[in-house]
């Protein structure tokens, strides 16, 4: 069967890899179409546009681009219709991939989402089109079921990718160490995926940092994201980069700082204690309009504040500084964090997501085909 998958970041196109493997191992007749990045292409998709071109955050970012944002979506439709899959497969990426599965829908082309929207954030208007366009919803985060069932929409939680990609990795014995030891403890910065919150975030976590002796600060440079664009950043700073092995240096890492998103749960996974920082233009407006408690996925899906999190205004050199000292040592706030990360790894549930969504996916698809 031919598959059309849609993913538009870094960890999108980790997680849509993955199932791409997934759905292989069960339908040796796949063929795979897509909008994504290097590891989907590596996973045997053919790569009609990097996510490169059309990753953009924040208002007038994506304002300024607009007219590249809408012109991706149309080549994607366009190629979606010609090439006529059995199946479109949406990753995440809800502003872009929302506006494809309303136009695939009317092609009867059943239409699948991988990683829901986080419409329990904000944008909770955004159920009526999923419930309109989406046929089904496989969720990695075990609270949002609750959450679609009081909308009345039924969604499957298949586990979470993140568990299945930190437990192959740490079954790798031929691995190699990211970095050599030196016997000094390891920092871990995390700044994100895209430029924009890299600009906004690196900056200042390196700013924390000053005043702390002993340490090693270790960058772990996001995919997609050229050298040269660290270089430029960091001019005057010969921080250690770290390109392609976040996992490695997370593995030799004593704490962190990490910009919200995937890598916090990657991180608690790797039992590295952290501290969540995100740096937004208008954080007071952000508020507004953003209905959960927490914004970091361990506190989500642990559903108490086992990670401090540092947003908007917040999130400056002195505060960032604070709050990770007290992890650089045998603190009860270093302990605090490990036993609330063992109790968001109980509700996460075992390994295995990309395996239960292809298997889900392609029964589907035989059942509308017999």
């Amino acid at each position: 069967m031919k598959y059309y998958i849609v993913a538009g970041e870094a960890s999108g196109d980790l997680h849509a890899s993955n199932l791409m493997n997934a759905i292989a191992r069960i339908d040796e007749s796949a063929l795979f179409r897509c909008f994504g990045g290097d590891m989907m292409q590596a996973a045997g998709g053919t790569l009609v546009r990097h996510y490169r071109d059309l990753a953009y955050m924040g208002f007038w970012p994506v304002i300024s681009h607009l007219g590249t944002i809408l012109g991706g979506a149309r080549q994607c439709f366009k190629d979606i219709r010609q090439w006529n899959p059995d199946a479109v497969i949406l990753v995440d990426y809800p502003g872009f991939n929302l506006s494809i599965a309303q136009k695939v829908h009317k092609l009867g082309i059943p239409v699948y989402y991988y990683i829901s929207p986080k419409v329990w954030a904000w944008k909770s208007w955004r159920i009526k089109k999923i419930r309109k366009y989406v046929d089904e919803m496989f969720s990695i985060l075990p609270f949002e079921v609750d959450f679609f069932k009081r909308h009345n929409y039924r969604i499957n939680y298949v586990g979470n990718p993140t568990v299945d990609e930190v437990t192959a990795f740490k079954a790798d014995a031929g691995r190699r160490p990211a970095i050599e030891d030196d016997g000094r403890r390891v920092v871990a910065l995390l700044a994100g995926s895209r430029k924009q919150e890299i600009t906004r975030n690196l900056p200042i976590m390196l700013k924390s940092l000053e005043g702390i002796d002993c340490i090693r600060p270790v960058l772990a440079c996001a995919p997609g994201i050229e050298p040269e664009f660290y270089d430029a950043l960091l001019a005057g700073n010969d921080i250690e980069k770290v390109y392609g092995n976040t996992f490695g240096v997370l593995e030799s890492s004593y704490a962190a700082i990490v910009t919200s998103g995937t890598a916090t749960l990657e991180t608690a996974l790797f039992d590295v204690p952290q501290v969540v920082c995100y740096r937004i233009p208008m954080s007071w407006a952000v508020r507004l309009f953003v209905r959960i408690r927490f914004v970091s996925l361990v506190n989500l899906v642990s559903s108490s504040e086992v990670v401090p999190e540092l947003l908007g205004d917040e999130m400056n050199a002195e505060n960032v500084h604070a709050h990770l000292v007290p992890l650089l040592s045998d603190t009860t706030e270093r302990r605090m964090q490990k036993e609330g990360y063992e109790q968001m790894r109980n509700a996460l549930g075992p390994a295995g997501a990309p395996a239960h969504a292809a298997e889900q996916i392609v029964s589907l698809l035989k059942v509308k085909t017999n």
